[in-house]
């Protein structure tokens, strides 16, 4: 909103700042950090007295996780309340992929807020059912899938953009959407089996977040795009600006959320930024790169249906448990160990996805 701004400027003063994507983004870092830790505090209190006893513990969860009992959830409202508002004050709303990337957040937050709502309300871990959750998931994923393909330019539409073969684009037609699809909804849900621990999965996302502001910043701009030898998505520039306000949100979030955490991100928010992460792949052509960056959440996906398909065959397990931060957590690491060295592996992740960017 605040671009506009940029239309009382004469070329030399300080309205042209706000055409810059630059400076929009470092505004939308800051409102939301600030956002984070003025509402914060307020928001957890809010949370404590309307929840009462907090998110449920599993029974059959690590022994260390009975202490956290009586902790709220849902503090991914902090971090979607803080990007949503930093995004809309200063991006450019007249940006099909801004809009693409807030309707899939707030979508995933939508389900989320109600699985989250229907555990503390009940008091217990069920929520909301499996296939409801996936199939408004699929649904949202699908929508997104279709609208980022026809705003993608005519020669990359339905198209599978490949990381280093990078002259290789393959045609998968109407294929494309349910692959698409795929991606939305499985980064949303490796995010949330990676949500286990205090402080493990927010950092993690900002890391991921943070290398495809860089990547959406670059196709967006063709000169970029020529010197690394990708495609050139126009407009993706603009999601930087909300990817500014995610890391912005996600800090005042992980504030209260460093062990020993006082409020949980909960589906809310975990559903929500794993969804944003995989429409922002999407709408960069850049999904496969995705799996690369965010392979910490790949992992954790994986562990849990290794562990599910092997349990069903052979009535035994792979790991002491799933997904495979609880595993390690058996072992006797102790949870700031385990999440401090996953966030290592996710900056070392980061790294090589990002380094797919200059490959010849």
């Amino acid at each position: 909103m605040l671009y506009w701004l940029s239309t009382l400027s004469d070329g030399g003063d300080f309205f042209n700042l706000f055409r810059y994507i630059t400076f929009r983004a470092g505004g939308a870092f800051m409102t939301a950090l600030i956002f984070g830790f003025l509402f914060g505090k307020p928001l957890i209190n809010v949370l404590r007295r309307k929840q009462g006893k907090g998110q449920p513990i599993r029974d059959d969860g690590p022994e260390t996780h009975f202490v956290k009992s009586g902790t709220p959830t849902m503090g991914g409202l902090l971090i979607v309340g803080a990007l949503s508002t930093s995004t809309l004050l200063w991006a450019r709303l007249d940006n099909p992929f801004v809009w693409l990337v807030l309707l899939v957040t707030l979508s995933f937050a939508a389900i989320g807020f109600a699985d989250d709502y229907a555990k503390v309300s009940k008091q217990n871990v069920t929520g909301v059912s499996g296939k409801v959750r996936l199939g408004l998931g699929f649904l949202i994923a699908g929508i997104a899938a279709y609208w980022a393909s026809i705003s993608h330019p005519e020669a990359l539409q339905y198209h599978l953009a490949l990381p280093i073969f990078k002259d290789t684009l393959l045609n998968l037609g109407i294929f494309f959407i349910p692959f698409a699809m795929f991606v939305v909804v499985g980064a949303a849900n490796a995010v949330n089996l990676t949500d286990g621990l205090d402080g493990l999965a927010i950092m993690p996302v900002m890391i991921a977040a943070g290398s495809f502001g860089v990547i959406a910043y670059a196709v967006g701009r063709v000169d970029f795009t020529e010197y690394l030898d990708v495609h050139y998505v126009p407009g993706t520039g603009e999601i930087l600006v909300f990817v500014a306000g995610l890391i912005g949100g996600g800090l005042g979030f992980l504030w209260y959320n460093a062990p020993p955490a006082a409020v949980f991100m909960g589906d809310t928010g975990s559903l929500a930024l794993g969804g944003a992460l995989g429409a922002i792949a999407v709408a960069t052509k850049h999904e496969i790169v995705l799996g690369i960056i965010g392979g910490l959440f790949v992992v954790e996906a994986l562990s849990v249906i290794i562990q599910v398909l092997y349990f069903k065959r052979t009535g035994k397990r792979v790991f002491l448990m799933a997904p495979i931060h609880h595993h390690y957590e058996k072992k006797g690491w102790a949870e700031p160990q385990i999440v401090i060295r996953f966030w290592i592996i996710a900056v070392i992740l980061a790294m090589i996805g990002l380094a797919t960017l200059k490959v010849r």
